[in-house]
């Protein structure tokens, strides 16, 4: 009995020895989990050092924003509106004013087509909060329309335009807000704004680093869908216009900026009131500038940011019926 023990004792230790034998051999051996197990590996790893970066940024402080230049360093816009009682008077220079009010280092010269300054636009320009200089100056009879002439057959806000060229150019005349002329030295351009257009404010930074002319595309104007230059390697060489392409220089007035000091150096530089049809802007440009010498804006001409809109004339059949019944709305309220 005792030695069949032994016999089975002595088995079992020879079959665990070749075992373990066997396990030591297979430790060696290349197994096929590893490709995976790293794999997982690298992964965690990517993670841990993603939630790294993450802390990091949660404690790093916020970048500084840019900042635009301050106010003071910016070249003032003059921007010239001639102006002339109607109906719709007030209404197109509230929405004017309050499209100049968003648009930083702006100077509104407001000329009224009149003897004197009127009670409106003297209330208009105080409430305003712009920096504006108010003046005036009567259109003469002969260069006025008669009635019933279309708006084209005579150039308009001639004496109102020239009048506030004058004063950029220290001959005064102002008989309300800003009296002073810019001083020499200043850096500046002019722009003529007529009261009845649409703007974009993006258009004033386009023409705010004018240095000499520059020019972009109007909406709405001369039977088209858009005015303007035409543009090559960053060069006028051309414009888009159907009426009178000959012309020296086929913009329109809301389509061009002038600098403020090649306007003081020529100082004869002014609109003619004789100039033919459509061709007032050339009257002052052609003492300023060449058409080569133009400096295209608005994506070298590529986008609209001002439009030749109008307001419709009001009707007013109601107000004069109630008008001879003696029930006219009350005129003490202005309009």
């Amino acid at each position: 009995m005792k030695l069949k023990l032994k016999n089975v004792f002595l088995a079992y230790f020879l079959v665990s020895i070749a075992g373990l034998l066997y396990a030591l051999v297979q430790l060696g051996q290349p197994c096929d989990c590893l490709p995976p197990l790293r794999a997982a590996a690298e992964q965690l790893r990517q993670k841990d050092l993603r939630i790294s970066q993450l802390q990091a940024d949660l404690h790093r402080p916020p970048p500084v924003p840019a900042q635009p230049p301050e106010p003071e360093a910016l070249p003032t816009i003059y921007v010239i509106t001639p102006t002339y009682a109607r109906l719709v008077q007030k209404a197109e220079l509230v929405r004017l004013s309050q499209t100049l009010s968003l648009v930083p280092r702006l100077h509104w010269l407001l000329v009224e087509d009149a003897e004197s300054p009127t009670p409106l636009v003297s209330g208009l320009l105080a409430a305003s909060g712009l920096l504006f200089t108010h003046l005036a100056v009567l259109t003469p009879k002969a260069q006025r329309l008669r009635e019933g002439e279309p708006g084209w057959v005579r150039p308009r806000g001639v004496e109102q335009r020239n009048k506030a060229l004058d004063w950029l150019r220290g001959r005064g005349g102002a008989v309300g807000g800003e009296k002073d002329p810019p001083p020499p030295g200043t850096q500046g351009v002019v722009y003529f704004a007529d009261d009845d257009n649409t703007y974009s404010r993006e258009l004033f930074k386009e023409m705010r680093w004018t240095r000499g002319v520059s020019v972009w595309p109007v909406g709405l104007v001369g039977g088209l869908r858009f005015e303007g230059p035409q543009v090559q390697d960053g060069r006028v060489v051309g414009f888009h216009t159907a009426w009178e392409p000959n012309r020296p220089f086929p913009l329109d007035m809301a389509g061009f900026a002038v600098a403020l000091p090649l306007l003081l150096a020529k100082p004869n530089a002014q609109f003619d009131a004789t100039a033919p049809r459509g061709h007032l802007e050339s009257s002052l440009l052609s003492h300023l500038v060449e058409p080569k010498d133009l400096e295209p804006r608005a994506a070298n001409c590529t986008q609209v940011l001002v439009w030749h809109t109008r307001t419709e004339k009001p009707k007013m059949k109601q107000e004069e019926q109630l008008q001879r019944q003696g029930q006219g709305s009350d005129p003490a309220i202005e309009v």
